[in-house]
């Protein structure tokens, strides 16, 4: 049968999978990214779970896969390869198209085709296809974890942007003056309404520094008023943002996923209202769910790595 490798490196673990054209998967596994060891550790293993998943494909189906993607956090030169820079897996230009093509080149010699693509963007991409935008022209992918990130999703391809940011909606300032960011400038939406933001209040709200966003979301389930208003004050953050790209972007739907989005009514029933309350004359967007949790930069990937082939991209799985 004809198969892809589809892979995920996240900062601790990654998931990998051998994924048909119809976008099935066939074999699914996970390892740790091994990121405590260093560097150069974390590029073996990606390297070393590659080819063991392509020896997985020969022994299940007979063949090589036909290509592999592969999908990383960080700052990326796509048309090239380069996985440019990662805080978290401490690497800088780092050609891994060209180190995976030949990890996996063929008896030959010829390197197997490598598609490189950012984590989320493939999520997106993922989800646009497979997921909560089957059949969706247009949509914005965010997801909602340590930080916030987004992707673009048209005619069932995302939009990357001309330098490789598009879709960075957690960088988008919805209280200037607020709280510092990371990126260097002050109230973007990630220091109010990412996980790691709504945590960190919940925690200086209810004295318990161990205190998380899930369980802030449990305390607004029970009634709690100092959680409800933590809740609230992410919540009118992120609808801001919301509302920002879709006068900008008109998409016909906002998928959120992330960790935060693990909530449920307790996120999506105010999150739509405050949507609802800020719009003027831009035409509302439904505000759904993502499907494919944490799979979906996995699915991503082989999605990329069977565009890397000029193959027809997968039909949605009914």
């Amino acid at each position: 049968m004809k198969h892809v490798i589809a892979l995920d490196v996240g900062g601790t673990g990654m998931k990998a999978a051998l994924l048909a054209q119809d976008g099935s998967v066939l074999f699914e596994a996970r390892r740790p990214t091994g990121r405590e060891h260093g560097t150069d550790a974390v590029v073996t293993a990606i390297l070393d779970f590659a080819a063991d998943l392509a020896d997985e494909g020969r022994g299940r189906f007979g063949s090589d896969p036909l290509a592999a993607g592969v999908a990383v956090p960080g700052t990326l030169d796509e048309k090239n390869g380069i996985a440019v820079f990662s805080a978290n897996l401490g690497w800088r230009d780092l050609p891994l198209r060209k180190l995976l093509g030949e990890r996996l080149a063929g008896k030959d010699g010829t390197a197997m085709p490598v598609a490189l693509g950012h984590d989320v963007r493939s999520g997106g991409l993922a989800e646009g296809r497979l997921g909560a935008g089957r059949g969706v022209d247009r949509f914005l992918f965010i997801a909602l974890g340590t930080g916030i990130a987004g992707a673009i999703g048209i005619g069932g391809r995302i939009e990357a942007g001309a330098h490789g940011y598009g879709g960075e909606i957690g960088h988008v300032v919805v209280r200037p003056g607020g709280p510092a960011c990371g990126c260097g400038a002050r109230g973007c939406l990630e220091t109010l309404a990412s996980a790691s933001a709504v945590s960190r209040a919940w925690a200086a709200a209810s004295g318990d520094p161990q205190a998380d966003a899930a369980v802030c979301a449990d305390a607004v389930d029970a009634g709690d008023e100092r959680a409800v208003q933590v809740w609230q004050l992410a919540v009118d953050a992120l609808a801001d943002g919301i509302v920002l790209a879709q006068s900008l972007l008109d998409p016909s739907t906002v998928i959120v996923g992330g960790g935060l989005a693990e909530a449920g009514d307790t996120l999506f029933t105010p999150l739509r209202a405050a949507v609802t309350e800020r719009l003027t004359f831009q035409m509302p967007p439904v505000v759904v769910p993502a499907m494919l949790k944490d799979t979906a930069a996995s699915l991503g990937a082989g999605l990329l790595a069977w565009d890397l082939l000029s193959v027809t991209p997968p039909s949605p799985r009914a």
